[in-house]
């Protein structure tokens, strides 16, 4: 148990920081004691990743302006405001008495030298030790973060890891001097859940070895709900609540704080029903949370027909070496032997790991992917033997929902345009005013006024680019949605709205969807049925209620365990997944085992383990 009484480690003291003429922290106070957690928790543009910049000195490096207030470091040699340092100052605390990890690895280290150099810099800068020192103590860190093989690690590059692993060679720098605060701007948004599970444990280890204090900026409450000790909620550039985690959770007070809290999907929510259902958002109106919408039950699945989608035997793979006279010698089985149907008004998600295959099932679905064996059939026709025309025309009735909305859309055309582009190659409209009427339609149909066609996608949030892209997979009018990881990057209330609007628009328009996401809690709250896949194969299929409350293989099991529960009072017992997930390369003469399956209920497979 940490101790509550012990001393400030910062102390950030009525902190106000423009932009130019903007404002985007004001009157900021709040402390992190010795030892102790503290979450800094809000929704994009609340101030949380400026702060945490301010903290490090590297906001006015990107333009800020400090107008008022002080940052307060016990360095143990004394206080030392951090805000009265100069660059040079406060480069000789940056990594030694503060560290910090960022969002993305992979922009935060140099492509270019090796992970041990990268490591020994740190510690030849701040310490002073000699090289071999350096690279020795490099590899012990290493180890530290649960890496395999650390003597070998030292020698690659960041290229040659996944997420996960660059994730932990970047906890492996911020600790490699021990710091007295350790900042961690939401450090596993983009990882899947059981290498989000393996850094909390890590950095929970980490925090109880050396001492250390942590500032941990996230926008996921189950994230928050397990590690934090104290939560500071900000919301348009300011503090509006803070205190024990426990007390935010179970008492929040102030209105932002409810719906957000309200906004978070939580596993086991729907335990005992059939089927998905749609439930009211707590939203603010005038400042006060109001609950939203209707409770309705998503019995949209049209089983009794003909399925819309049938997928057999699907297999995909990708070859990556090969001899000088171009003979292949090895090979990704990126997909082997997938079998699902897709029925009208149904939506069916493929869950599992980075590398496990979904997005190349649904790219493959899309004709974005050549697949190298079985048949996948839409609306009883093989795709195989589909001519130019009705492949044009099954274009218009599968849509691609990307992850990314920004990189999807054309930032030189407005959104009007992009919205338009579906209608206008497909024949949709007779003229530009009915084409122009129905963008306006659509945008309204998303929950966004037709007024804003005329702007440009840099002009709007993400999750607001994210409905225009909804928008534009609507203007073709399709059967068939494929939405890939398009909530990953959303906060959690902007989340639950796309959530909903997808659950309207299948009830609205029938519409299927083939939902990608390694979001379990997501996943139970949207899915009809569920396929589990690892390394390429189908390992458990079946109804949402059979794979989340009659889980049968060992694999879903865990994957379920590393999911974080947003209660702080409640501790599940975890199921680690332990290191990597096994590499998918294969000699070309090594072929995938083929999987058997038992039907151990009715429309429930779980593959032989």
């Amino acid at each position: 148990m940490k101790d509550l009484s012990s001393p400030q480690i910062l102390s950030v003291e009525g902190l106000s920081v423009s932009f130019g003429k903007t404002r985007v922290i004001d009157d900021l106070s709040f402390a992190v004691p010795k030892g102790r957690t503290v979450a800094v928790v809000g929704e994009s543009g609340s101030g949380k990743s400026v702060t945490s910049l301010s903290i490090m000195r590297l906001a006015d490096l990107a333009g800020a302006r400090f107008d008022a207030g002080r940052i307060v470091l016990d360095t143990g040699a004394g206080q030392t405001d951090l805000l009265g340092l100069t660059q040079d100052a406060a480069r000789k605390i940056r990594g030694k008495d503060i560290a910090m990890i960022f969002q993305e690895p992979m922009t935060s280290l140099n492509p270019v030298y090796t992970v041990g150099e990268q490591i020994a810099e740190i510690l030849m800068l701040h310490e002073g030790s000699s090289r071999d020192a350096a690279l020795r103590e490099a590899s012990r860190l290493l180890s530290l973060v649960r890496l395999p093989d650390a003597d070998a690690m030292l020698k690659r590059y960041p290229h040659q890891l996944s997420g996960g692993m660059r994730q932990r060679v970047m906890i492996a720098i911020a600790v490699a001097c021990r710091p007295k605060l350790l900042i961690a701007d939401e450090p596993t948004t983009a990882l899947d859940v059981t290498i989000q599970a393996q850094i909390l444990d890590i950095l929970r280890d980490l925090q109880e070895e050396m001492g250390m204090s942590m500032i941990f900026i996230t926008h996921d409450m189950g994230v928050v709900a397990e590690i934090a000790d104290d939560v500071v909620v900000m919301w348009k550039g300011e503090k509006v609540e803070e205190g024990p985690v426990g007390q935010i959770f179970a008492h929040p007070q102030h209105p932002y704080t409810r719906s957000l809290l309200s906004a978070v999907p939580k596993l086991g929510s729907t335990e005992g029903q059939d089927y998905p259902s749609k439930t009211p958002l707590t939203v603010l109106v005038d400042g006060e949370p109001q609950l939203v919408g209707e409770t309705r039950v998503q019995d949209t699945a049209q089983t009794q027909g003909d399925p819309l989608l049938v997928v057999r035997d699907l297999s995909v793979s990708f070859d990556i070496r090969k001899t000088w006279y171009g003979r292949t010698t090895h090979y990704i089985p990126a997909v082997t032997g997938a079998s699902f149907d897709v029925y009208p008004g149904e939506t069916i998600s493929l869950v599992g790991e980075s590398g496990s295959g979904k997005s190349t099932i649904a790219r493959t679905v899309m004709q974005l992917t050549e697949p190298t064996g079985g048949a996948i059939t839409f609306d009883g026709r093989n795709m195989a033997d589909m001519g130019l025309a009705e492949r044009q025309k099954l274009r218009r009735e599968i849509q691609y929902i990307f992850q990314d909305p920004f990189a999807s859309l054309n930032p030189r055309q407005t959104i009007g345009w992009s919205v338009a582009e579906p209608i206008r190659t497909h024949g949709l409209a007779d003229n530009d005013r009915e084409t122009r009427s129905r963008v306006g339609e659509l945008l309204e149909r998303v929950g966004m006024p037709a007024d804003v066609a005329e702007r440009y996608p840099h002009q709007f949030s993400g999750g607001q680019r994210q409905r225009i892209c909804i928008a534009r997979a609507l203007a073709g009018k399709p059967r068939l949605i494929i939405a890939d990881e398009v909530l990953s990057a959303l906060d959690v209330s902007i989340q639950a709205q796309v959530i909903n609007l997808f659950m309207d628009l299948q009830k609205d328009e029938g519409i299927a969807f083939l939902f990608v996401s390694h979001d379990m809690a997501v996943v139970e709250k949207v899915s009809h049925r569920v396929a589990v896949l690892y390394l390429g194969q189908i390992v458990e299929l079946g109804s949402r209620r059979q794979i989340f409350e009659q889980t049968a293989h060992p694999y879903t099991q865990r994957l379920l365990s590393a999911v974080p529960n947003p209660d702080p009072a409640a501790k599940r017992e975890r199921t680690p997944l332990d290191g990597e997930l096994p590499s998918t390369t294969r000699r070309v003469d090594d072929r995938p085992a083929p999987v058997t399956y038992d039907e151990i209920a009715k429309g429930h497979f779980v593959a032989r383990h």
